[in-house]
């Protein structure tokens, strides 16, 4: 069944009971001949798309972002729908339910989600061995956020514990900072609480090491956050999470649930978060925030992305979204005159 015939019997079911009901399908296809032709389908293998970030290899620029696979069970099959880096998590030192049902929900007419999730995942000491047996073709990055009942002032040793127990499965790894939706998670985006957590993992080895902001920041406090990525040498900077704002073009009446909005409504403002943070630092910038195209994942790439993410589209799109953007790249850079997708990384700024 092509997901065209499948998305309105997936639309009738709540937003988290089809994506878990999709996400079932795919691990079941986990080491099977359709994980082959999965591949063989999806994956666009053009040396042009290759880049080099952080010290790492990615075949293509277009990854899945964080929260799509919370606890690592399908990166690989992620990888074989033609994706270049999975994201999995958050990952939270203690294994926690999130929020209370229901917590996702879809704005269609929109193109959009809103969640309040709560960083509902199994816990480090779940995910990490689980992250270490993984057999990933791509890069594979680790989310990390802080445990809801851990106080502000233990959080470096909560993420600490995270980092370590997953330490040896993931490329990367991600210090989650600005979800809305666990209480007081935003306040760690200060500078004494970024200082204090990334120095922590920084000093514990952890590389390569990102952070993730959130849109709802003002210019000055991303200029400190960006300071603390520069005075700790981190390797790059994921631009951005979901936002609480609520645009007054939004139609769908999920649009008055509390959590965070991603999807189309943000595009925009994500790709100018993506320059506003390419132009004040020299690190890799990852871009996140409405890419459903092509024409979406290069605008963030000339904004100063070197890779970029996605997860709301895949639920709107389907399975053939990674091949569809990277065709659609390949035509991008042909029509601007660029040898390569590491060529045209900043065009705009």
């Amino acid at each position: 069944m092509s997901y065209r015939a499948a998305k309105p019997l997936l639309f009738r079911l709540p937003a988290e009971t089809a994506h878990t009901a999709t996400k079932r399908l795919l691990r079941a296809a986990r080491g099977t001949p359709i994980e082959e032709a999965l591949t063989a389908r999806y994956r666009v293998e053009q040396p042009r798309l290759h880049t080099n970030v952080f010290g790492l290899d990615f075949s293509n620029p277009v990854g899945v972002a964080a929260g799509f696979d919370k606890n690592a069970e399908i990166p690989g099959i992620l990888g074989a729908l033609g994706f270049g880096h999975v994201e999995v998590g958050a990952v939270t030192a203690e294994g926690q339910p999130g929020n209370q049902r229901p917590r996702l929900f879809r704005l269609p007419e929109d193109r959009a989600l809103v969640n309040r999730m709560g960083f509902n995942n199994a816990g480090a000491d779940v995910v990490g061995p689980r992250l270490a047996d993984t057999d990933v073709s791509v890069p594979l990055g680790v989310n990390i956020g802080k445990s809801k009942t851990t106080p502000l002032d233990e959080a470096p040793e909560d993420y600490l514990y995270s980092y370590e127990r997953t330490a040896a499965g993931g490329d990367y790894f991600v210090v989650n900072v600005s979800s809305p939706n666990t209480p007081g998670l935003r306040d760690l985006q200060n500078r004494e609480h970024l200082e204090a957590i990334l120095g922590r993992l920084r000093d514990a080895g952890a590389a390569p090491l990102l952070v993730k902001l959130s849109p709802d920041l003002t210019e000055s406090a991303v200029e400190d956050a960006l300071a603390v990525v520069d005075d700790l040498k981190l390797d790059g900077v994921i631009a951005t999470n979901t936002t609480v704002e609520r645009p007054d073009t939004l139609r769908n009446h999920n649009r008055v649930e509390a959590g965070g909005l991603s999807g189309a409504p943000i595009e925009e403002r994500a790709t100018e978060t993506v320059r506003f943070v390419a132009e004040r630092t020299d690190v890799p910038v990852i871009g996140v925030g409405g890419v459903s195209d092509a024409h979406g994942a290069y605008a963030k790439i000339r904004a100063g992305a070197s890779l970029v993410q996605l997860y709301t589209a895949l639920v709107y799109e389907g399975p053939a979204l990674a091949r569809d953007i990277n065709e659609g790249l390949l035509d991008l850079l042909d029509r601007d005159g660029f040898d390569s997708v590491e060529d045209a990384v900043g065009a705009d700024l």
